[in-house]
């Protein structure tokens, strides 16, 4: 596949560029945890559960040992170290310090090698579990079968998880692939996850473990029914990133949105917070063959397709490296982008091609997702169903991976049953009548495509060599992302931020990528 012409050598070097800025940003991941990192630990362990104020129990275990000032140790080795001593489960002894009953940082230690053997242990059990519904995952799709690619991707975001579980029946029906139940609004500026089935909620539904066990037991029947894996999506960003990942890969959850760099911009958490959160959210992912979706589509909506294209694919680049540093391979990694041209401009729909293409030459092996017009959509109905039929047209002529479906109504309300069947009509009947367009088509040498591609690959692999110079927190600190400019310092979740001590240790970071963290 080159139909673009482009400099094998500028890939290589933006590939290398990208590379360097990770290992950089890596450097600084290890030698840091966060308190959303240490309850993921204290949930993949088996907490769980709140107290008698609503409080999560996993924030009540890192709170007690936080405020001790023990959380740098790691809090696999204080609940290890509480199993040694006391014989008592995780769950028993979150449940005491939530009585107000034991400090966990004021029990005698006991032999360290002994409480690490204990911790790993026990966390093996989790590995298993997760290592069975990734098993579970693939003999299901064995076994009914799944759509073709693009993946149709339909959203539900009513706020009752019950209502949203009929309405993603029903999509599945119409022909839908993925159903992603969208997260209520500000969710993500939680530094805690709610707990149980949720029926209210702001612009989409709350991401609650329970909620995810609710809506996967609800596509297992409708796919069983129609005879087709349908797969469930939810968000893993915010400032419970590794928390909410781990409860997906507990629930067999099958795609997330995943990528620390949207939560950075377009959230306001601190880049030093949700950077490391990411690493050991992916970690989990990637284990759990759970897909990950990145959030470059988004800086179209506050930056200009046609100038700011480039830092689209430098993000996707930074960002393919920071997946296959976590563990995941290539087919796992669901790179973003947008068909977010200004519909005015006049041949608008080459350079869509041409970025949708660069972005399958270049990242040959990853489940890219491609994200419909929404920044132009006016409320004019029959405009925005023309436009996201260039949208489809322009997918299925560059093999994308999944297909987020644009509505009709997309800037007037939330979809209705009726939009997304509309929405779905129009992806299939495309995708079947263009299915191999792509394959008999070519570009002209050095016309309109060839050459905005090769401008916006040579645009991105200078932005990466000045990034590697400069560092990724000063390149997001001067708005070279979005259009959008945050401060290293500034932001939500800063003070969840802890630098290791010597004796640190995560289990599932050795159990699940290998080594030591």
């Amino acid at each position: 596949m080159n139909k673009l012409n482009l400099d094998s050598k500028l890939i290589d070097s933006s590939r290398d560029a990208a590379k360097k800025i990770a290992d950089e940003v890596q450097n600084f991941i290890d030698k840091h945890t966060t308190t959303s990192i240490e309850r993921t630990i204290a949930r993949l362990l088996g907490v769980d559960g709140i107290d008698k104020i609503g409080k999560p129990l996993p924030n009540v275990l890192v709170d007690n040992v936080r405020r001790s000032g023990g959380l740098g140790r790691g809090i696999a080795f204080w609940i290890g170290n509480a199993i040694v001593q006391t014989g008592d489960t995780p769950q028993e002894i979150v449940e005491q310090i939530s009585r107000g009953e034991l400090d966990i940082t004021h029990i005698q230690i006991a032999n360290e090698d002994r409480i690490r053997k204990t911790v790993l242990d026990m966390a093996k059990k989790t590995v298993a579990k997760i290592s069975e519904n990734r098993r579970k995952r693939e003999e299901f799709i064995a076994t009914l079968g799944e759509g073709k690619q693009p993946y149709l991707y339909v959203i539900v975001a009513t706020g009752n998880i019950y209502e949203d579980m009929e309405q993603a029946k029903s999509a599945a029906r119409q022909g839908a692939d993925i159903i992603a139940v969208i997260r209520t609004t500000g969710q993500s500026l939680l530094d805690y996850v709610p707990y149980g089935p949720t029926t209210e909620g702001f612009g989409g539904t709350y991401a609650t473990q329970e909620n995810f066990r609710i809506m996967r037991k609800a596509l297992d029947e409708v796919g069983g029914e129609i005879g087709r894996y349908i797969r469930l999506c939810n968000y893993c960003s915010g400032l419970c990133m590794p928390e909410i990942a781990a409860m997906g890969a507990i629930e067999r959850l099958d795609m997330m949105l995943n990528d620390a760099l949207y939560g950075i911009l377009f959230r306001d958490i601190n880049m030093q917070r949700t950077l490391i959160d990411q690493y050991f959210s992916r970690v989990i992912n990637g284990f759990a063959g759970i897909i990950i979706n990145t959030g470059e589509d988004n800086y179209l909506t506050t930056d200009d397709a046609v100038e700011a294209a480039h830092t689209v694919l430098a993000s996707q680049f930074i960002n393919e490296q920071f997946a296959l540093k976590a563990g995941i391979p290539e087919e796992q990694i669901g790179l973003g982008h947008a068909f977010e041209m200004d519909p005015s401009i006049e041949n608008g729909f080459l350079m869509e091609l041409a970025q949708a293409q660069m972005a399958r030459e270049i990242f040959p092996n990853a489940l890219l997702k491609y994200m419909p017009p929404t920044k132009y959509m006016t409320g004019n109905i029959f405009k925005g169903h023309l436009q996201d039929a260039m949208f489809n047209l322009a997918s299925i002529m560059t093999h994308q991976g999944i297909q987020l479906l644009g509505m009709p109504t997309e800037a007037i309300h939330t979809p209705h049953l009726q939009d997304r069947y509309l929405s779905i009509e129009n992806a299939e009947y495309i995708f079947n009548n263009a299915r191999n367009l792509g394959d008999e088509i070519t570009f002209r040498k050095d016309g309109m495509i060839q050459t905005r591609a090769q401008e916006v690959l040579k645009k991105a692999e200078e932005l990466l060599n000045q990034i590697e110079k400069e560092g990724i927190f000063k390149t997001i600190e001067e708005g070279k992302f979005g259009g959008i400019k945050r401060a290293r310092t500034g932001g939500k979740g800063l003070d969840g931020v802890i630098k290791k001590d010597s004796g640190y240790f995560n289990p599932f970071i050795q159990l699940m990528v290998g080594g030591e963290d």
